[in-house]
């Protein structure tokens, strides 16, 4: 499923308000006038960016990074997601589903040929790092799921990988499945940041997917989930996808969620939420 090799080379790609900023090695290198669209929808992204890094001398080295100078990484793409990847996934939709029969559906695709996708979030609905995201006024029952995401060429290739946070409404979609584009997708539903991470090899499938919130200052929920645990193969995600859809600037695909805080809890305006996937960072959101 996933190679179970050590990363050496990697670099980082923020989208910022300078522009495009390339990390590697804890230096920084802002590529002016470079349309995100056209770098990143790149089959050769990796040997682009180590290339470019090569010839640093030529490139404008900055200081560094501040938080609120962080662009969601998206420009023209789209985020679709995946649901009921994980076991952990499977049991809880079967838990919240109120309709009769409703859990059937959940188990099903859990070990279906065809996997659950749904389109998630265009550009001008989702959040960056540091950038508020939103529950819905009409739904009691509100949590986040943090995602392994992936970034995927037009021609299908995964070139680079960031953290996805897929808000989501667990009443609503617990009352009735077919709501699920209602519980999956509105504004500010959908966060990712706070780069896209390019690296030489595949993930290791002990890489740890941890998530934080904070209530006040304090802590009111800690999980984490290997992404081993991923029942499907990534590549096999984004060949179904790409059925009869075609992506023009490339496009996000979060990859689903292993960590699902209990029932009794819900998140509330002012909720800190920190999902960090190392080596790629910590994506950092509030509740509006």
């Amino acid at each position: 499923m996933f190679a179970v090799r050590l990363q050496r080379i990697n670099m980082k790609i923020y989208k910022t308000t300078r522009g495009i900023v390339l990390e590697s090695k804890g230096d920084f290198f802002l590529l002016e006038d470079a349309d995100w669209d056209k770098f990143v929808n790149d089959d050769a992204l990796f040997v682009k960016t180590i290339n470019l890094l090569a010839e640093s001398l030529t490139l404008k080295k900055v200081a560094g990074l501040h938080a609120e100078e962080l662009c969601p990484p998206i420009q023209s793409q789209e985020i679709w997601a995946s649901g009921v990847t994980y076991f952990n996934s499977k049991l809880a939709r079967q838990e919240e589903s109120k309709t009769p029969g409703g859990g059937d559906f959940y188990a099903r695709v859990y070990v279906a040929e065809r996997p659950e996708l749904f389109f998630k979030s265009t550009a001008q609905r989702a959040s960056g790092s540091g950038q508020k995201v939103r529950i819905r006024r009409d739904s009691a029952w509100n949590v986040p799921e943090p995602e392994l995401t992936l970034l995927i060429t037009s021609n299908g290739k995964i070139v680079a990988y960031t953290i996805g946070n897929d808000m989501s409404s667990r009443s609503i979609e617990g009352e009735n499945p077919l709501y699920l584009p209602q519980a999956k997708t509105y504004d500010k539903s959908a966060a990712i940041g706070p780069c896209v991470y390019v690296s030489e090899t595949p993930f290791s499938t002990e890489t740890e997917i941890k998530m934080a919130i904070n209530r006040k200052g304090a802590p009111v929920f800690e999980g984490k989930i290997k992404i081993g645990q991923i029942r499907r193969d990534l590549t096999e995600l984004v060949a179904w996808l790409r059925r009869e859809i075609s992506f023009p600037n490339g496009c996000f695909l979060m990859t689903g969620t292993g960590i699902v805080p209990p029932v009794e809890f819900t998140l509330a305006s002012g909720d800190e939420i920190r999902i960090t996937i190392e080596p790629i960072g910590t994506l950092v959101n509030f509740v509006e």
